[in-house]
């Protein structure tokens, strides 16, 4: 059974937010230059993404539109808001991929970052006492 594809982006949604949860303090598991470092990768390939989806998410009323289906409730005029909605998805198709050149600056810039583990609070318990 297909699911539409619309779902997909909303199960994205929810993946982002579960993100925001996880990450808004830094722990035990989330706290070193490489944890950024890998959300950045992940990051990189999901707005890298961004353009293509923005792209296909006005297919299905480009289509209705082409075969001269659409009705725009209160009267309105579907050419001119057809206009509207393709202008508004170049926009955003510039935007997403501004986004991804940017994201993936970041994730190039903290490729080469480490944590510095040469201070006492790093040094084993033996070495400590000596």
């Amino acid at each position: 059974m297909s699911q539409n594809p619309a779902r997909h982006l909303a199960d994205a949604a929810e993946h982002v937010r579960a993100f925001h949860h996880a990450s808004h303090t830094t722990a035990t598991d989330w706290e070193n230059p490489g944890d950024s470092y890998t959300a950045l990768g992940s990051l990189t390939r999901l707005t890298g993404m961004l353009e293509q989806a923005v792209r296909q998410s006005v297919w299905p009323v480009l289509d209705t539109f082409e075969r001269g289906r659409i009705r725009i409730e209160g009267g309105g005029h579907p050419d001119r808001a057809v206009r509207e909605l393709v202008a508004a998805r170049d926009e955003a198709m510039a935007a997403a991929a501004a986004l991804s050149a940017a994201v993936q600056r970041m994730h190039t810039a903290t490729g080469p970052m480490r944590l510095d583990t040469s201070g006492p609070e790093f040094a084993d318990e033996g070495a400590h006492r000596a």
